[in-house]
């Protein structure tokens, strides 16, 4: 007869086998801690410089790491000017983990590259109005006539004139977003060092 063994005693022996990775564990933590930060820096709560400097030699990397995880992925199209100042905020954050001039440089492009992008949008959003307004007149002048009143329709509120828009804006905008996918890309490597 064979021996049973009870479930505390397979357990056991299994975790026997796995030792804890306290450097591991340390890092991860650190890297966490990191990523709070920069999530404080960005709400104004933080300053990453003084943070840095009081870290640790050893828990630098780490925490640099976690701080430019979530700042580079903050790398986005901008949808109105009001996030002119978190764009701002966002480069001042990286370039003090990335530590770089030709990051500056090149994060100063970008900036330029939003402000155009920005411009852009709101050309493009009153040539599309008015392209489409004599439509949206017919329309207007059409349910007029049938209801016997005078009725106006807002273009966002017109199918039509919504997929037409939406069509036009997401082409517009995905020429960009090749351009800032290139931008976080390139941040990644020069916070690699390479």
């Amino acid at each position: 007869m064979g021996v049973i063994k009870t479930a505390l005693e397979i357990a056991l022996e299994r975790t026997e086998k796995v030792k804890s990775d306290k450097q591991g564990i340390d890092q991860f933590e650190v890297k966490k801690r990191g990523k709070k930060l920069a999530n404080a820096f960005l709400d104004g709560d933080a300053d990453i410089v003084n943070e840095l400097k009081k870290t640790q030699a050893q828990d630098r990397e780490n925490l640099k790491q976690g701080i430019f995880d979530v700042l580079v992925s903050q790398i986005a199209l901008p949808s109105a000017g009001s996030d002119e100042k978190r764009i701002e905020k966002l480069g001042k954050g990286l370039s003090a983990v990335i530590n770089n001039n030709e990051f500056n440089e090149m994060y100063k492009q970008l900036t330029m590259l939003f402000a155009q992008y920005l411009k852009e949008v709101s050309q493009c959003e009153q040539m599309l109005r008015q392209q489409y307004a004599p439509k949206l007149r017919q329309k207007e002048e059409e349910l007029s006539h049938r209801l016997g009143r005078e009725v106006r329709i807002d273009p966002f509120q017109d199918p039509e004139f919504a997929n037409f828009y939406n069509q036009n804006m997401n082409a517009l905008k995905a020429n960009y977003e090749t351009v800032v996918d290139q931008a976080r890309e390139e941040a990644k490597r020069m916070f690699n060092g390479k």
